[in-house]
């Protein structure tokens, strides 16, 4: 097929632990776009739902359970959310066709460097990852065994987080252990790639410069990481063999020295379950301020810990853009995204304070005021006009990133973005 035919559809879905959020495009004509997105979270306790219309009818939120559910049960996990979620989108459809459906994957490992369509052994061949990213694929697999068993005749497209940073050179993926390591696939895959893809794309139209330059992409959520793109590709970034490592995260420690986790076993007596839940889920901002996992909570207490945290957040963050800065052999442009990167000119702002010495002069009215263009999706300068290095806070949408390759890899014509 040449193109989308009218009335196409794609469904984008990122299934995680806690909550299955989803995105309904629309696909008419080779140009996407965005009809609804929300999600389902948590599962296993109190169910919310929520989802919000790009046409600007009122918001859906629903509290204990799904819209029009038939049952009360709770479901534990996305798969079993996906049920009512999927009578739920159908019904938004409105006489579209659903011709594919997108998932997110954080791991692709050393054998997927590209979205691929999902059959029965691409599956079994992903599952075999799960060691690599034990609390993340599981959760993103389940939808899609889940479509496998009900609608086989559905095209599925995974799209993975480490695909885009597969770029990057030997020397950069490396750990300095026995080589035998690297070539069983111990090395650093990175993650976020789906993110920084989108912001590559939206520097080559709003940033050239930066989009040809040496640009450092940081990646602020409740996962932080950092990628150094060099012409757009990834040359390096800060988190490893897992999502684990690099910058620290709302709960989890980044990077750490490797004898603490032998300490913590040999000394203390840890378990492996308990040193996995204590890096990932009681550490980093969490962990630092004894307050929150939540930057905007920090950011308005008055406790010490707090303060703390938010400084130590800042002191690495620097520290990963000098890093990154040396692996492309200098710095043009530092991009902001994500929850945090695209919310907190606080964060913003310290960050590039610590970066002066390097030229970056922030604008701080621009700074301040790129809040305004939060809902539109725009990118926008946040340095200085005579600034040596540009700063910018670019809003990413990795589900639309999804959504093209979803057609893409479908046989459709490489769709547009409206809006």
């Amino acid at each position: 097929m040449t193109g989308t035919s009218r009335g196409d559809a794609v469904l984008v879905l990122n299934a995680g632990s806690s909550s299955l959020k989803f995105t309904l495009f629309d696909a008419d004509h080779g140009t996407l776009r965005e009809c609804v997105r929300g999600q389902v979270e948590g599962f296993g306790a109190t169910l919310r739902f929520k989802a919000r219309f790009a046409d600007g009818r009122p918001e859906v939120s629903v509290d204990g359970g799904l819209p029009g559910a038939s049952s009360d049960r709770v479901p534990h996990h996305a798969s079993e959310a996906l049920d009512g979620l999927w009578r739920w989108v159908e019904a938004q459809l409105q006489g579209r066709r659903l011709v594919g459906v997108g998932h997110r994957v954080v791991h692709g490992g050393t054998a997927f460097s590209a979205p691929v369509r999902v059959d029965r052994p691409t599956l079994a061949a992903l599952q075999q990852l799960v060691s690599l990213a034990p609390l993340h694929q599981p959760h993103n697999l389940g939808p899609i065994e889940r479509l496998l068993t009900e609608q086989p005749a559905l095209p599925q497209v995974a799209c993975f987080d480490t695909a885009f940073h597969r770029t990057q050179p030997v020397v950069a993926e490396l750990f300095a252990l026995p080589r035998q390591f690297y070539d069983e696939g111990i090395r650093r895959y990175g993650f976020h790639g789906l993110s920084y893809e989108f912001v590559a794309t939206r520097l080559r139209d709003c940033a050239p410069q930066a989009f040809a330059g040496r640009t450092v992409v940081a990646h602020l959520g409740n996962g932080v990481s950092m990628c150094a793109l060099h012409a757009g590709r990834s040359v390096a970034s800060t988190m490893g063999f897992t999502a684990l490592d690099g910058c620290p995260m709302g709960t989890r420690t980044g990077s750490l020295d490797p004898g603490v986790v032998l300490h913590l076993a040999r000394e203390r007596g840890m378990s492996l379950d308990a040193i996995e839940d204590l890096l990932y889920k009681r550490s980093g901002l969490l962990g630092l301020s004894g307050v929150s996992h939540d930057m905007r909570a920090l950011e308005s207490s008055e406790a010490p810990g707090a303060a703390l945290a938010i400084e130590y957040f800042v002191y690495r963050l620097a520290r990963e853009v000098g890093s990154l800065a040396v692996a492309m052999g200098g710095l043009d442009a530092l991009v902001f995204t994500a929850g945090i990167g695209e919310n907190s000119p606080r964060i913003r702002a310290a960050v590039c304070e610590r970066l002066a010495w390097l030229g970056l002069t922030l604008d701080a009215n621009a700074n301040a005021g790129a809040q305004v263009a939060a809902g539109s999706g725009a990118a926008v300068r946040i340095s200085a006009s005579d600034s040596r290095l540009e700063a910018w806070r670019v809003p990413t949408d990795e589900e639309l990133v999804i959504a093209r390759h979803t057609l893409d890899l479908l046989g459709r014509s490489s769709p547009k973005h409206s809006g």
